[in-house]
């Protein structure tokens, strides 16, 4: 006869039937063990003594499953991904295949029959693999930076980010300040106290956030570069911008790490405010660099001092800009007018540029060939946030905190709703209708023939 091929739940059939014809156990038993009924059973024990143990084997197996694909579908439905949906994946091709053209065929069919043509990878297999990059070998040769928002004080107070400036020879945190959001201000202020402290480094390196890096730079309007990378250029600082996240992994390991660590300290020292965790931030910094920081391969230091000392900082770390000035001495910045006074200065500045520097203070000044030009603000008020604002997703929770303060503080203006503009004036007047020209033409035969009537005295002779 052969091999006969059998399930393991079908071979002990073979064994619990065979102790019932042997009248070692019961039907009821033998039903117990092979969690079937007993009728089933003994439906089993029927067919077991009549054709043997080859008949328990179910009887579909070796035959054509009722659920089979009909022969040539696969080959169409591979033709047509091939030719229409190559970059479709399984579950959208196989909606498409349905809709356009009939074939009612599971994502899951699709998906095995794709990636066994070579048209679908899993992502397994589509996993990017990307290389480990050596350390920098002297402390200041490369310094990554990084913003990280994130509820640092969890529920005592407001979200808030945190800049993060660290070396990549040494894993060393240089620099580190809580702030609102990422700005240029904040980067600034953050910039400054790591000059005063070590120096400046050969390169910084960062993302590709519009605070570093001008995403047109040959656009026709513009400098080129944005206000931080201005003002690396006058300290002779380099600037790189990584083209993923993992190639400046050492500062996002670094934020993962100060998010749980830094939290968990705040949570102990009860700190709920960026004020009191600025002045927490040092004696971390030195704990955390005792603990995480590593010899550099080479012990020399790339840090330079500043070149003019730190008298010029104030005026290379501010925003600066150039303004066109009018016949009537005035100049717009941030939609505000401006006048500049009067003097034998600036009447012959009309029709030139002016510099404009703007602090992180808030204050503002307008200079010409390095001196300050005293001028009045036209309109003192500051610029409300209109719904129409550009509001970058970095900075979208500090916008929302502000506009939050300023509805709380200041009621809302109500305006008065006027007609529309382009509304359509009538120029008659709408209670007098106005007359046909056949009404007209009678009224003037009217007036004629009044006109051509003698006079009554003239009648009567």
């Amino acid at each position: 006869m052969g091999w006969v091929l059998m399930s393991e739940r079908e071979l002990p059939r073979i064994e619990v039937l065979s102790c019932v014809v042997e009248g070692r156990l019961s039907v009821a038993r033998a039903a117990d063990l092979l969690g079937l009924s007993p009728r089933q059973v003994q439906r089993l024990l029927r067919t077991f003594q009549v054709e043997g143990a080859p008949a328990l084997r179910h009887k579909a197996r070796g035959r054509p499953s009722n659920n089979r694909t009909l022969p040539g579908v696969r080959d169409l439905a591979l033709a047509l991904v091939r030719e229409s949906y190559a970059d479709f994946g399984p579950t959208l091709a196989a909606e498409k295949l349905a809709e356009r053209h009939g074939l009612s065929e599971s994502r899951e069919t699709l998906r095995k029959w794709m990636a066994e043509d070579g048209l679908w990878l899993s992502c397994w297999q589509r996993r990017q693999f990307h290389q480990p990059r050596l350390r920098r070998e002297r402390l200041g040769e490369l310094v990554q930076i990084d913003g990280s928002e994130h509820r640092w004080f969890e529920e005592r107070g407001p979200a808030c980010t945190l800049l993060v400036f660290i070396d990549d020879a040494t894993s060393r945190l240089m620099q580190m300040r809580f702030v609102p959001s990422e700005s240029t201000f904040s980067y600034f202020e953050v910039l400054e106290g790591y000059l005063r402290q070590h120096g400046r480094p050969v390169a910084f390196y960062s993302d590709k956030h519009s605070i570093f890096r001008v995403a047109k730079a040959d656009a026709a309007s513009g400098h080129g570069m944005t206000q931080f990378g201005r003002a690396l250029a006058e300290l002779n600082i380099e600037i790189l911008c990584a083209n993923s996240s993992q190639a400046k992994g050492r500062v996002e390991r670094a934020n993962r790490r100060l998010q749980d660590r830094l939290v968990k300290e705040m949570r102990l020292k009860g700190i709920s405010t960026m004020e009191a965790a600025n002045a927490f931030l040092p004696g971390f910094i030195a704990r955390h660099n005792g603990r995480f920081a590593r010899v550099p391969a080479r012990s020399e230091d790339l840090h330079r001092p500043l070149a003019d000392g730190v008298d010029r900082l104030r005026d290379i770390l501010c925003w600066r800009d150039q303004r066109y000035v009018g016949q009537q001495l005035t100049l717009t910045y941030e939609r505000n007018r401006i006048l500049l006074e009067e003097s034998e200065v600036t009447r012959g500045l009309v029709g030139q540029y002016v510099q404009t520097y703007a602090f992180p203070d808030g204050r503002l000044e307008v200079r010409s060939q390095g001196m300050s030009l005293p001028y009045r603000a036209i309109d003192p008020d500051q610029q409300r946030v209109t719904p129409e604002a550009i509001t970058e997703n970095k900075r979208l929770s500090a916008v929302l905190f502000a506009i939050q303060e300023m509805q709380e503080t200041s009621a809302p203006n109500v305006t008065t709703v006027g007609k529309q503009r382009t509304r359509y004036q009538p120029q008659s007047n709408p209670h007098k209708p106005r007359k046909s020209w056949m009404d007209g033409r009678g009224a003037q035969r009217a007036a004629e023939a009044t006109l051509e009537l003698p006079a009554p005295d003239q009648a009567a002779e």
